[in-house]
C-alpha cells in the first residue's frame, strides 16, 4: 500500500488498472493498454492491480466494478473509467495529463 501510495505521488502521469483475472473485459484491456503503452512511451506509467489480491487498496479507491482505470499525477486521482475503451480513446482522454 505504501509502495503504490509513493507511486502515484510522482509527477510523471499513472494510469491504473484495477482488474481481476476471472473478468472477461479486463482481459480485453490487457492489448489495448499494451497499444496505449506504445503510444505514450515513457511519458507515463501503466501498472495493473488484481484485486483480488489487493481487496483493501481497490476498496480505499472505491473500485465497484473492473475494469476501472484511474491516471493519478502528485498523488491526485486526475480522471477515472470503468469499462473497456479503445487505445486511441483513451489517449485522447490522458493526453492533457502527459
Amino acid at each position: 500500500m505504501a509502495q503504490f501510495e509513493e507511486l502515484i505521488k510522482g509527477d510523471k502521469p499513472v494510469l491504473v488498472d484495477f482488474f481481476a483475472t476471472w473478468c472477461g473485459p479486463c482481459k480485453m484491456m490487457h492489448p489495448i493498454l499494451e497499444e496505449l503503452k506504445s503510444k505514450v512511451g515513457d511519458k507515463m506509467k501503466i501498472i495493473k492491480i488484481d484485486i483480488d489480491e489487493c481487496r483493501e487498496l481497490a476498496d480505499d479507491y472505491d473500485v465497484q466494478a473492473v475494469p476501472t482505470l484511474m491516471l493519478f499525477k502528485d498523488g491526485k486521482t486526475m480522471w477515472q473509467h470503468t469499462g473497456v475503451r479503445t487505445a486511441n480513446d483513451l489517449y485522447s482522454e490522458i493526453e492533457k495529463f502527459l
